[in-house]
């Protein structure tokens, strides 16, 4: 009988062939979802209403990265959710086999490889290296050695026209109170590699143009990584009548989706000068805000369209001076929540709330700009779920037909 540690109560898990190896399952137990190249056999189950990544490994892999993961939740860092693991599993004739590692799916996540089968343009290339970027930001920040940094081992949502970047596969990582530069660099420069290998494998793919530059895109990961580095942490000086600066400062850190917790404030002998540095900082400036006002809990590109939206709202009802929490209630029943609810029952597994409503916003600016006057959002919303919806993909969980389960990209060795 396999042994369950840290699982959540899931009774459909119990019923699962855990004395089968994980690459024989039966296609009922399967999901059909693109994933991208792992040294692990990987599927993907559904059972509850939720939908499960499986890997099979050694113990001493699943173990360690089970707790690493969770390490990762517990610091509020982007990253795939661990439920457990699977021990002591046997085959029928009493042959050992692997455990295995279940972590819950990211919904509307994909791996980098299904996200260039959809679109083919070098700025989604250099969009994806951002979010990568962004990512070991916060990683390092955290403490967290990923050792293992690349496409291959996130997942990307997208964020308003960008992408947001997970964690998926922590087997390599190390958790420390704080990284050393030499950590710090080594780590960089194992993402340069990769990344690099992984868009050379893409241009041989026919997925990248042959004329573009890729170790330009690569080394884009490094210059992303210490411009925001150096934003998050070095300190600024300036003279007392600056003090703009200051606010500047922090202005662009909130920018970049981080917030200050606390500053670091010295001034020299003559008072005249004052030297700053971020103390703490800590990402989803937008994303707390939203969801403190309205309850949405959604990407932090989502998020700042979405209060921006609300700030027009607020402006154009001439409620500046009520209540924030009043007006974002307002604002939620009366434009968001009909936005979506116009989505038609079937269209809704396309792209989550937040990025149809971000989507409309897009369409009827230019709806309006080639209409040469305002287009009202319930005629936006038409327009868009006809003639934009309809025609994409989509990207939450589908379950699997007999054709589609051979066609998943398969793992590699």
């Amino acid at each position: 009988m396999p042994r369950f540690v840290s699982v959540t109560a899931d009774p459909g898990l119990l019923a699962l062939p855990w004395n089968t190896p994980l690459a024989e399952w039966p296609q009922e137990h399967l999901v059909a979802l693109p994933r991208g190249i792992s040294r692990h056999v990987v599927r993907f189950i559904r059972t509850g209403g939720h939908v499960y990544a499986l890997k099979e490994a050694a113990e001493r892999y699943v173990v360690r990265e089970n707790r690493l993961l969770r390490d990762l939740e517990r610091l509020d860092v982007p990253s795939v959710e661990a439920v457990g693991v699977v021990l002591d599993r046997t085959t029928a004739d009493g042959e050992a086999l692997d455990p295995i590692l279940l972590t819950r799916h990211l919904s509307f996540s994909l791996p980098y490889r299904a996200v260039f089968s959809r679109t083919l343009r070098p700025e989604t290339v250099v969009r994806l290296v951002d979010a990568l970027a962004a990512l070991l930001v916060r990683l390092h920040l955290a403490g967290f050695f990923w050792g293992d940094c690349s496409l291959s081992n996130t997942l990307f949502r997208r964020d308003a026209g960008a992408f947001a970047a997970y964690l998926v596969d922590a087997e390599t990582g190390d958790l420390h109170e704080e990284l050393s530069p030499g950590q710090r660099a080594y780590d960089l420069d194992l993402a340069h590699t990769n990344i690099f290998g992984e868009l050379l494998d893409l241009q041989a793919g026919g997925y990248i143009a042959e004329e573009t530059e890729l170790l330009a895109l690569a080394d884009t990961v490094v210059d992303r990584y210490e411009r925001l580095w150096a934003e998050l942490t070095e300190p600024e000086e300036f003279d007392t009548g600056e003090l703009y600066r200051l606010e500047q400062r922090i202005q662009r850190l909130n920018d970049l989706g981080f917030d200050v917790a606390e500053l670091d404030i010295h001034t020299d002998f003559d008072g005249r000068h004052i030297r700053i540095q971020p103390k703490v900082v800590d990402a989803g400036h937008h994303t707390r805000r939203l969801l403190r006002l309205t309850g949405l809990d959604v990407e932090e590109n989502q998020a700042r369209r979405l209060l921006n939206d609300l700030d027009a709202f607020r402006a154009a009802t001439e409620q500046q001076y009520e209540d924030e929490e009043i007006v974002a209630h307002q604002w939620l029943t009366e434009v968001f929540e009909p936005v979506v609810g116009a989505v038609p029952e079937e269209l809704r597994g396309k792209l989550e709330p937040a990025e149809v409503f971000h989507e409309v916003l897009e369409h009827r600016w230019y709806l309006s700009e080639n209409a040469k006057h305002e287009v009202s959002l319930i005629d936006a919303v038409k327009s868009y779920v006809d003639n934009v919806l309809r025609a994409r993909p989509d990207e939450r969980e589908a379950l699997p037909s007999p054709d589609d389960i051979t066609g998943i990209i398969e793992l590699g060795p």
